[in-house]
Formats: C-alpha cells, structure tokens, sequence
C-alpha cells in the first residue's frame, strides 16, 4: 500500500508560478514511475507531466517548456514546478504513482489539489 498526499496548490494571477508536492508513504520501495494529472470538472483526467524511478521525464505538449517535473527519491516526493501559469491550467492536480512490476504492478492516486490561475 502506497499514500500520496499532494500539497502546495492555490490561486495565483496568469503569468505566476507554483510549486506542488506529493509526498509518498507506505511501501515506498516498490514505487516506479511516478506522475501528475489534472481534471476540470465534466472532463476526463489528462496527464500532465511523468517522471520514472530513473529521472525520465515526458511532459504534455500543453505544459512543455513551462512545467518541470522532479522527485526526491530519498524523501519519496515528486515535485511540479509550474510557471507562466495560464488560466487553461486551473483544474484538480491529482498526484499518480506506479507501484510494483508487471504483471503484479498497480497505481495509486492522492486527494487532489485546486490549482486556480486568474486572469
């Protein structure tokens, strides 16, 4: 069993930035790729940005150049540096995590967290 608990989301003005936290607990060991997603409401939840155990990173082509993805694997924290925030970017970011190997392998969500970008 794995818990994520994100923190750090807010409302901050277009062009701001913010930084979110998701700190992991539990079995810690087992967690690979770990990620973050977000969702407005009536929408599918859509991946944002992705980094493995090993440091690669993806990002979407929406977030490119402006979010930066980073963990801490000693900490068990994975981080999302957001800057130029637009208000495209309010939804819930929900932190992900992949636990174990295939074919035993599972995901883990957090709570959420409201990222809110004024224009």
């Amino acid at each position: 069993q794995v818990q994520l608990v994100e923190s750090g989301g807010g409302l901050v003005q277009a062009g701001g930035s913010l930084r979110l936290s998701c700190a992991a607990s539990g079995s810690t060991f087992s967690i690979n790729t770990m990620g973050w997603y977000r969702q407005a409401p009536g929408n599918q939840r859509e991946l944002v940005t992705s980094i493995s155990r090993g440091g690669n990173t993806f990002y979407s082509d929406s977030v490119k150049g402006r979010f930066t993805i980073s963990r801490d694997n000693a900490k068990n924290t994975v981080y999302l540096q957001m800057n130029s925030l637009k208000p495209a970017d309010t939804d819930v970011y929900y932190c992900n995590a992949w636990v174990g190997w295939a074919p035993n392998e599972r995901d883990y969500w957090g709570q959420g967290t409201q990222v809110t970008v004024s224009s």
